[in-house]
């Protein structure tokens, strides 16, 4: 039965069908709203199903019992499961997640798939100065459903400005981004700004995507999601430590990561390749005193 249904997603037309040509919102919602019911036998018989579309794995989880599947979603996982680097030079990835495009930002063009751009401007919203990260590196990560759905800092420093930007839920899969131009640039997300404690800017944008346009963060008391009204624009001083957690998706999405110039990817960090977090992701420019 999951090789059937696995086998019948794969096909790409009927993928993007189902997936993308729906009521992607209302759908949303109601995941929303079914995710929070507090039932065991009703969590139960769901994540079998969700195991019918997926490789679920929550035998690293700090509890493999849940009373909803938001508690599955968001789960924590248990003490060292996942160690972070200790290079005092290196990046470590905020997340588990598959890479999609990665590479340099030709100016301030950005691809999302071969042949699809999309500009910093255009993701980062209209109150933004991307002047930083012109002709830096992009890294694309894309968590799957199954996956560990929190992130975490990839090195010490402060968390600086937040902005909330609304927008649609198309699915973030390679299917959708070979199909529909600058998706992550149309759908809900948040632009994460931080200074790290080398001095220099690096910014995290994580993107929803249809069935989890819920986003928490630590360091804010609200939770961004496609009814919050506002303030789109929250500054905050919010200090943190390599591997600390900053929050989580309410299923799984997309991570992209800005680094300036000067910070090159790490070895293996390519497309398809498969990180788990806390895994050296960038290393800082060379000249760096640290």
């Amino acid at each position: 039965m999951k090789s059937l249904i696995q086998a019948i997603t794969q096909q790409e037309d009927l993928n993007f069908l189902l997936t993308n040509r729906v009521p992607r919102q209302a759908l949303t919602h109601f995941m929303g709203w079914f995710s929070q019911i507090e039932s065991p036998v009703l969590t139960r018989a769901a994540i079998a199903v969700w195991r019918l579309f997926s490789d679920l794995d929550v035998s690293e989880s700090r509890q493999t019992h849940f009373r909803s599947l938001m508690e599955c979603f968001t789960r924590e996982l248990r003490p060292g499961a996942r160690p972070i680097d200790p290079d005092p030079t290196v990046l470590s990835s905020p997340c588990d997640a598959i890479v999609g495009a990665c590479g340099p930002v030709r100016g301030t063009e950005v691809f999302q798939a071969k042949g699809f751009p999309y500009t910093l401007a255009e993701l980062f919203g209209p109150t933004q100065d991307t002047t930083p990260f012109h002709d830096g590196e992009f890294i694309t990560l894309r968590l799957t459903s199954s996956m560990y759905h929190r992130f975490h800092a990839p090195f010490e420093g402060q968390m600086e400005h937040v902005t909330y930007l609304s927008g649609d839920t198309w699915n973030v899969n390679p299917i959708a981004l070979k199909r529909v131009e600058k998706l992550y640039c149309r759908n809900e997300r948040a632009v994460l700004r931080m200074r790290l404690a080398s001095g220099h800017p690096i910014a995290l944008v994580p993107v929803a995507a249809i069935l989890v346009a819920s986003i928490r963060l630590h360091c804010l008391d609200v939770l961004l999601h496609l009814r919050y009204r506002g303030p789109n624009e929250m500054p905050t001083q919010a200090r943190f430590t390599k591997g600390q957690e900053l929050g989580w998706f309410q299923h799984g999405s997309t991570i992209i990561v800005f680094v300036p110039p000067g910070f090159t990817r790490c070895a293996g960090i390519e497309t398809g390749a498969r990180l788990r977090m806390g895994q050296a992701l960038a290393r800082l420019p060379a000249h760096c005193d640290r």
